[in-house]
């Protein structure tokens, strides 16, 4: 990619402004609100990721600007499952396509630094983990209201309706049962990011 510094520059409140065709103190007051997440430089200046703006344009529906583009042409999942080898099964099968980055976590508690390192927009979660289980990472997630954009697809040998039901009440987006075919996981996928995936 061509536009690297992008991925990694900070943008300034008065670019967000320029790109959203909007007053400087209409963002600041984005910023006040919450709604856009930025931190403080030691010269008290106010800073957003990429990433970050990139979600809230997500999140209010609003036109990614051209330089910004090619930072987004790949989604990005992170897999949660102690089980190793359902792991690298499941990452094989979502790199065919070539259209997500990857990352993973074997347990619960690795997946929230992962989570907060990788920022992903799905997460393939398993139910069932030693430690800090599914429930608790779901609950984790759903919790910050920024996470909200974030699709979570659950994954289980369970099929006990009372636990599909707890899983899908703690915010997940769907459940799919094991073991499932390639076909079904890449079918959930597709159908739980619908027209928001990127080609």
């Amino acid at each position: 990619m061509e536009d690297k510094k992008e991925n990694n520059r900070p943008l300034t409140t008065g670019e967000i402004a320029k790109y959203c065709h909007v007053t400087h103190r209409g963002v600041l007051k984005w910023v006040a609100s919450g709604k856009l997440k930025s931190y403080r430089t030691p010269g008290k200046h106010s800073r957003v990721s990429v990433e970050d703006f990139l979600n809230f344009l997500k999140e209010y529906n609003m036109p990614i600007p051209q330089g910004l583009e090619p930072v987004v042409t790949k989604r990005k999942i992170l897999i949660v499952d102690d089980d190793r080898g359902i792991v690298n099964s499941l990452r094989r099968v979502m790199m065919l396509e070539n259209k997500y980055m990857i990352e993973i976590a074997y347990d619960g508690f690795e997946a929230g630094r992962k989570f907060s390192e990788f920022k992903p927009d799905f997460v393939i979660l398993d139910i069932c983990m030693p430690g800090l289980d599914g429930y608790q990472v779901c609950a984790n997630i759903r919790q910050d209201i920024q996470n909200k954009h974030v699709k979570i697809l659950a994954i289980s040998g369970l099929n006990a309706p009372e636990e599909i039901k707890k899983i899908m009440d703690l915010g997940a987006n769907d459940y799919l049962q094991k073991p499932f075919s390639n076909e079904s996981l890449q079918e959930k996928v597709k159908s739980i990011l619908g027209g928001d995936s990127h080609e």
